[in-house]
């Protein structure tokens, strides 16, 4: 299938899911009962829409045997649940097989906001990335999404999306491409890795870091599976220090991720990361997470400047 880059842009997910289902009948939606982005896809696509209900090993196993006919299903479930509770059919059935199955997991990190530890999608990263050829990519707002969604379903190779739809908090200076780091800014004494909603709070603590006197870059690592090398390379090259600042445990997300790249291509340089050490956060609305959880603009400043 060849995606046609030049049609107007969808405005929303479900806007995006129809133009692509349109264009290619071999596009298929599925949820497990998880239709908070899709509740307009029923009607539009008929049967090229299933809901399994709460049956997240189901959904995997269907989904496996579509594709096996020649379908792109792209699935939709809670990430902790997809990613936890199916994951031996994520694994086997479509790693093994490299299949062409999307799968989107809805609230990931801190966006699980006022949800306990049973609902907090901590770990889906390190999960996700463990199995050979999946692609995990963290978009940091609608506007990344979008853009990911069409060279996702062009591929047709696994991949898992922590979903995000969130308003963009920064001007993008680069066009969303798989494997691709956006560079925002560069810095001699930090350089900043994020991705996801964090985007904008990190962005805000780059800002605030500058007025300081302190030269500090941000890079939006969007594509963590596979990620760009080059660009963190080049930060720990010319950066005094990289601090990467992730809602995800700090065992085998993005700091892990940057850690292995370091150690692969024998580069020193001094790494702090901001993530969760183990525990789940405190459940609340999220503003008052991140306030207590120390991921503000404000207290990851604090952070950096007490780490220099």
């Amino acid at each position: 299938m060849t995606v046609n880059a030049s049609i107007d842009r969808p405005t929303n997910w479900e806007d995006a899911l129809v133009a692509l289902a349109r264009r290619s009948d071999d596009l298929i939606v599925m949820t497990a009962e998880n239709r908070g982005a899709i509740r307009g896809i029923p009607a539009r696509l008929g049967p090229r829409f299933i809901d399994v209900g709460i049956c997240e090993q189901t959904l995997i196993g269907m989904a496996a045997g579509l594709a096996l006919r020649g379908r792109v299903p792209v699935v939709h479930a809670l990430a902790t649940f997809l990613t936890l509770r199916a994951f031996e059919f994520i694994r086997t059935d479509v790693g093994i097989a490299g299949l062409p199955v999307i799968l989107v997991g809805a609230v990931p990190g801190f966006l699980s906001d006022a949800n306990g530890p049973t609902h907090q999608s901590l770990e889906d990263i390190s999960l996700m990335r463990g199995i050979p050829g999946m692609q995990v990519v963290c978009p940091a707002d609608r506007e990344e999404l979008l853009d990911l969604l069409p060279e996702l379903v062009a591929r047709r190779a696994p991949a898992y999306i922590r979903y995000n739809a969130c308003e963009p908090a920064v001007t993008h200076v680069a066009r969303w491409r798989l494997g691709e780091a956006e560079v925002l800014a560069e810095g001699r004494d930090v350089t900043l890795l994020t991705y996801g909603f964090l985007l904008g709070h990190v962005a805000g603590a780059q800002a605030m870091l500058t007025t300081h006197g302190v030269s500090a870059g941000l890079i939006n690592l969007r594509s963590l599976a596979p990620v760009d090398e080059r660009a963190i390379l080049h930060a720990a090259r010319t950066s005094r220090t990289l601090v990467v600042v992730e809602d995800h445990f700090a065992i085998g997300g993005l700091g892990t991720i940057v850690a292995e790249v370091l150690a692969r291509h024998g580069v020193a340089t001094r790494l702090r990361v901001l993530a969760l050490e183990g525990r789940w956060f405190r459940p609340a609305l999220l503003p008052d997470v991140l306030e207590y959880e120390g991921f503000t603009a404000e207290r990851i400043t604090a952070r950096v400047e007490a780490w220099s």
